[in-house]
Parts: structure tokens; sequence; C-alpha cells
């Protein structure tokens, strides 16, 4: 491997110039109805997730040694420098597992893109409701290449991608919000993508876990503003075969695809590959989950009626949920799929109210979390990162039935989007937990007809608990 000080940047380049140059005109209009709804979607994600534990900790924690009141936390009266709102926010709407994620990608796409494209609305102004969704575009369109690029291997090496390939949404998001150019987008895609980080084994319990994503889009804002000032990054932060984000950050340079970062630009829209939940839960349970709801509709069955339960999945399944359950916090048993299967068999239900302190080392839960096993299947492997959330399940009964079903994508995914409707529901479900029934409203209506909002700021306003 040379190590020598070549800046190449084709496709850092690329994905400048397509972030730059990207106008609302050219967005189809599927596209752009699909990004509402997703932000929707995650802005009620975030207003649940403002007052839970973990957020007010880092609210409480940012707001005494941050003395600037610039931009809103989202769902309460507080208010923080951007840079910090970024970092709280981000951390609220992937609060509780509620949020977005392109699949193949393996990204949770609004959790890095809100947080950082709303304080550019808020500090500097001026943003049409036309201009906010093409920025956001911008940046739901980057992260999932990235992803994509890396393959499946990246989480599974022990990277939390999420975190990792998140910056690059970000800064997308927040350069285009800053109408930056191809230069200076540049920049702010290698002020942040040096800033990449996130370990998978905050699933077993940690807190900080919750915080990767607001982290990630804080690192995306920072580049945006500093290369906006002049700042500059590492030109090449993709591309360089020594240091460079791809080689870096997976295990050979054999295991990373630098084409996918620039494929299909103004065709193929990565936007309409993210999918939403239904469950409070990792999105790697997900296939699990609907596939033993499915065949519940079948023949009705509980866990008094359960001998075991085998899933067969793919190596990132395994090895992202597929571990013995120990009792280490709502973290742990959001991401374990044993506990999580254990849970929807007791309760019928896998979202918000399934998941409490008090139910984490439930005897009840525990014990039949035993009798899920999940298995590797390397034929599902070798299918490849669209793949990587397939499973065939196997659930054996007391009286000697055995029933199967194999579930490519779960419900809500973009081979089974959700209805308009469904998506409303879930986020005034959510949102007004946070603020009032009226105001949910207002949010609802302003994010759904962004095309017509005059002044994006609106969208900061209506976020604030008064």
């Amino acid at each position: 491997m040379s190590h020598g000080a070549t800046t190449d940047n084709p496709y850092t380049r690329g994905i400048a110039e397509f972030v730059s140059g990207l106008r609302y005109e050219a967005i189809p209009e599927q596209v752009r109805h699909r990004a509402k709804l997703l932000m929707l979607d995650s802005l009620g994600c975030a207003l649940y997730g403002a007052d839970l534990q973990w957020c007010r900790i880092l609210q409480d924690t940012l707001e005494r040694v941050d003395a600037t009141r610039a931009c809103a936390v989202w769902g309460t009266n507080r208010k923080l420098s951007a840079p910090h709102a970024a970092l709280a926010n981000g951390t609220a709407v992937q609060g509780f597992e509620l949020d977005d994620v392109h699949r193949a990608g393996v990204l949770h796409v609004g959790a890095v893109v809100l947080p950082a494209l709303i304080p550019v609305v808020e500090t500097r102004g001026g943003m049409t409701g036309r201009e906010f969704l093409t920025a956001a575009i911008a940046g739901y369109e980057i992260g999932p290449r990235v992803g994509l690029c890396m393959g499946p291997q990246h989480i599974a090496s022990g990277w939390h991608s999420g975190a990792t390939l998140g910056v690059f949404s970000a800064a997308a998001g927040a350069a285009r919000g800053l109408r930056l150019d191809a230069g200076k987008t540049v920049h702010a895609l290698g002020i942040a993508g040096t800033q990449a980080a996130g370990l998978m084994a905050a699933q077993f319990g940690a807190m900080v876990k919750r915080m990767h994503a607001g982290r990630s889009s804080q690192s995306g804002l920072y580049g945006a503003l500093l290369a906006d000032s002049g700042f500059t990054g590492i030109v090449n932060v993709l591309e360089s075969e020594y240091g460079g984000f791809c080689t870096t950050l997976s295990q050979s340079t054999d295991k990373f695809n630098l084409k996918e970062l620039t494929a299909g630009f103004g065709e193929t829209w990565q936007t309409m590959g993210i999918a939403l939940k239904f469950y409070a839960c990792v999105g790697t349970n997900h296939t699990t989950l609907d596939a033993i709801r499915d065949m519940q509709v079948e023949r009705r069955f509980g866990a008094a009626d359960l001998k075991r339960v085998v899933v067969h999945g793919s190596l990132v399944t395994v090895n992202h949920v597929g571990w013995k359950y120990v009792p280490q916090g709502l973290t742990s048993a959001q991401l374990n799929m044993p506990y999580c299967v254990a849970t929807w068999l007791l309760e019928g239900d896998c979202f918000v109210d399934q998941f409490t302190e008090d139910k984490v080392a439930d005897p009840a839960r525990m014990a039949l979390s035993e009798k899920v096993e999940v298995v590797h299947d390397p034929e599902i492997t070798a299918k490849g990162a669209k793949y990587r959330h397939m499973v065939r399940v196997e659930v054996h009964l007391n009286d000697g039935t055995v029933m199967k079903r194999t579930v490519e994508a779960a419900r809500g995914s973009e081979q089974k989007f959700a209805s308009d409707a469904e998506i409303i529901e879930k986020f005034e479900k959510l949102a007004v937990k946070a603020l009032p029934k009226a105001q949910v409203g207002k949010l609802r209506d302003a994010m759904l007809g962004l095309e017509k909002l005059g002044d994006a700021t609106e969208i900061a306003r209506l976020l604030v608990r008064n």
C-alpha cells in the first residue's frame, strides 16, 4: 500500500458536486413525498425521546457547560448552541430504537441529518421549505451510499455504522443548507469524516449507544460550519489509501467498493431505500417479529405453547442481536433478539409500552428468551447487504407442531413501506408525549406541506415546548 501524498478524490468530489448542485426541481415528486414522511417520523421519535433518562442527563450536562441559547432542544423549552443542540437532538431521535433505518446501508439517517440541518435554519435563517427539503434529501442520499460502499462487514467488525457513516449524511445536509459550493463541501466531508467513530460494544447496556447518532450529527455540523469559514479537511477522505475512511475502517482493501459512493446519482434515490420501524427495538429484529406475527395469524399461540424458536439469519444478525440475553438496561433489551421475541410472545407487541426498566430483568421474559436460538445461515449471508435482515424462523410448539416462515423484508421497509396514515398515526402517538395536541397537528401539517412553507424556521419553532 502506498503512503504517498496523492490527493485524487473523484468520489469525495463527486459527492460534493451532487450535494452542492442538487435542486428541488431535479428531485422526483415521489422522493420528495417519501422524504417528508421520513422526516416526520424522525421528529416524532425525537419528541418521544426528549424526556428519556439518558436524554435528560445529556441535556442537563450540556446546559451546565454551554451558556449559548441559540437552538432548540426539541420537545423541551431548553436551548443550546448549534453543535450541542445537534448532539442532544440526534440522541433523542435515536433514543428509543424507534427511528428509520437504511437496511442495506446500515444507517439511521434522520437521526443524523435533521439535528445538523435544523440548527443551520435557526442560526442562519432565510431558508424556505423547499430549500430545507432539498438540503435534507442531499443528506439522506449520502450516508447510505457510504454504507453500501463499506458493506455489512463494517458493522460486523465492530464499528457502529450508524455513527461512523452518519457524519457524511450530516455534513452533506448541513453543507447544502449553508449553500456551500463543491469545493467547500469537499472540506466539510473531510472534516466530518476524520471524526467518524462509534463502537458496537455500546449495544450491551450502555447509554452511550444512544448518543452515537447525536455525536455523528454534531461532527457533520462542525464540518459544514468550519468549511464555510475556510477551515480545510481531508480532501480525499474516502479514497485515501493510507488513513482514509474506507481503508482504515474496513478490514481489508477488498472489503469495500468505492463505486457505490456515487452510483446512480440523479437516477437511483437512496431515500427510497429507507425503512421505518413499527417496533421499538433494533431493526435487525423486525423480520423475526413479523414472521412470528404472521404465524400467529395462521394459528394462535403464545408463550405457554412454545417449546423453542430457531431463527436462521445472516452473520450480522447473529453477531448484532443473537447473543445470550443478560439484563444490563433497556439498551441491551431493545437490541437483543431473544428478549424481543419473548416480549412479543408475552405481550403481543414490542412498542414503547413494552420496554420499561421494571421489565429488563423480568423472570418470565428471561426464562422465555432461553428458548430462542439464533443461528448462522451462510446462504443468507452470501446474499449480501440487501438481505442481511432476512430470516428463516422455525417455531416449535409443545404439541409437536413446527411452523416455518421466511421473511426478507420487515413491515415499513422499502419493499413494504407503510401508508401515510400509519406514519402519521405513529408520529402523533409519539409526539404528544412532549407537545400539546394542537401543536403536534401544526408541526405535522408544516412538515407535510414543506413546499408551501415560506420560512423553515417555523419547523424549529414548532418543536419547542412552550
